[in-house]
């Protein structure tokens, strides 16, 4: 339930719908299949504004998954 309620927050939906946005606009340039068992990577962190018309790449899930995020501390 705690999950459901993260996610409904407006924040959230805005990071969600940028994620969403910049995967389609991959498929747009490359083409769908190229994209297939990919994932869109964000070069900027999405918690200090680098969803906002940042640069991105597409990388296999293992390695997006494998490289995690970079935490401050």
């Amino acid at each position: 339930m705690r999950q459901r309620a993260y996610n409904s927050r407006p924040e959230q939906k805005k990071r969600r719908a940028q994620r969403n946005g910049a995967r389609r606009a991959a498929e747009r340039i490359h083409g769908k299949a190229s994209l297939r068992g990919k994932e869109v990577d964000h070069v900027g962190a999405s918690t200090k504004g680098g969803l906002n018309n940042a640069k991105t790449r597409i990388i296999s899930r293992k390695l997006n998954r494998s490289l995690g995020g970079k935490k401050s501390k």
